[in-house]
């Protein structure tokens, strides 16, 4: 699975923007965000659709989620407001 490309993170800006938006969060590169010191949420791009490494919880690996559909990133952003709730 690769990182996705620019092309791919101009289809995803809705949701970028919206992680943008999180004052914890810190987009170091486009796509990449880092919650304090530690990298926080990427994106990839699969035959299977679109994906995102979160890092829910600080302290435990990277969770994969998929975030090809509507209903798929608005998971995702709902995932993200508890992960930053804490």
């Amino acid at each position: 699975m690769k990182h996705a490309t620019p092309s791919t993170l101009k289809e995803l800006t809705p949701l970028l923007d919206r992680l943008r938006s999180f004052d914890e969060l810190i987009e170091k590169s486009p796509g990449s965000f880092y919650r304090k010191s530690k990298a926080f949420a990427h994106f990839h791009e699969d035959p299977l659709g679109l994906f995102v490494d979160v890092r829910l919880v600080a302290t435990e690996p990277f969770t994969r989620l998929r975030v090809t559909t509507q209903r798929e990133r608005a998971a995702f952003i709902a995932e993200v407001k508890r992960a930053l709730a804490h």
